[in-house]
């Protein structure tokens, strides 16, 4: 079972796949920096460095699913909601695009929550009509992270197409789970980090924070309201801003003092495994990176599901 990738980043959505038995074989995405990150862990996948726009589908080997993690900002409500009206949403008719050609049997979306609900319901529902025209039927999740077995609060829209109609009605999202693991069974406090993360007494950051900080079982970030804490020891949604402003990474408290969450501890709340590794690129870039990912237990979740149907031959 093969999978394309759009919009791949980093290979959250990819690694969920190949997780569940699929195979990547091609990929797109026009970061430099995430497309020295997906190089490095999936060396063998031929990966496209280029805007969508100029990348033409005939080219491509047919797959049996297309993923696409499009631009999630023009339809978030921390973005300025402009939907298809942002250059960057109407890159959801170039995914249309490739279906055209490659006809897929099954194409995996994931985006924000607020994707439902945008512009009163029609952003949707302009979705849903370019899949139905096309002669896909569609399912679709708004799952938050935390109740599929994830330290982290991150509510995402998951939303699949098939081209069997037979397939739509056999398949099912993933059942909740009860969370086993919370920060801190994630994070490990026990080991000292590098200095550059931690907070030098004295600064305005340190006393903010020694301030906030009255339960050292939680994770804290600046917001625009002041400090942010986690509750339950479930991390807030890791953000793309982390690498923007250098304060929105997360805070805790470990055994030695103040500081960060470092990049490979944002990609443990996302759940990537640690062979996963980052190349010699800038850490506010793995930051970001990190923000932008996916949750990938999920991912691996609704793709086993996926990968049943087509392994039952519900396609034809």
């Amino acid at each position: 079972m093969t999978i394309g990738s759009l919009f791949a980043g980093i290979g959250g959505i990819d690694l969920g796949f190949e997780q569940a038995g699929f195979r990547a074989i091609w990929a797109n995405d026009i970061n430099k920096n995430a497309c020295k990150t997906y190089r490095y862990n999936f060396p063998n996948v031929n990966l496209y460095e280029c805007d969508i726009r100029s990348l033409d589908p005939s080219i491509l080997q047919p797959v049996d699913v297309l993923t696409a993690g499009f631009p999630c900002q023009p339809f978030s409500v921390c973005g300025q909601k402009k939907g298809f009206a942002d250059e960057r949403g109407n890159l959801f008719f170039e995914i249309m695009r490739f279906a055209d050609v490659l006809q897929p049997p099954i194409i995996f979306f994931e985006n924000v929550a607020n994707l439902t609900e945008h512009d009163n319901g029609r952003t949707f529902n302009v979705i849903h009509n370019e899949l139905v025209s096309r002669d896909y039927a569609i399912r679709y999740l708004i799952a938050d992270a935390c109740d599929y077995g994830i330290p982290q609060h991150r509510t995402r829209t998951y939303i699949v197409a098939f081209k069997s109609q037979k397939a739509c009605d056999s398949f099912r999202f993933p059942e909740k789970c009860e969370l086993q693991k919370h920060l801190f069974d994630v994070i490990d406090k026990t080991v000292k980090g590098k200095d550059r993360y931690y907070v030098s007494e004295g600064s305005y950051e340190h006393n903010r924070l020694s301030a906030a900080i009255t339960d050292d079982k939680q994770i804290y970030r600046f917001s625009d309201y002041g400090i942010q804490a986690s509750k339950d020891g479930i991390s807030f949604t890791l953000k793309a801003n982390m690498g923007t402003w250098k304060n929105r990474v997360p805070y805790i408290k470990d055994n030695f003092g103040i500081r960060k969450i470092t990049p490979y501890e944002c990609l443990a709340l996302q759940r990537f495994p640690n062979s996963f590794k980052f190349p010699d690129i800038p850490i506010a870039s793995a930051y970001k990176q990190c923000g932008n990912s996916v949750c990938v237990p999920l991912i691996q979740q609704i793709a086993k599901n996926i990968f049943k149907l087509l392994d039952a031959q519900l396609f034809g």
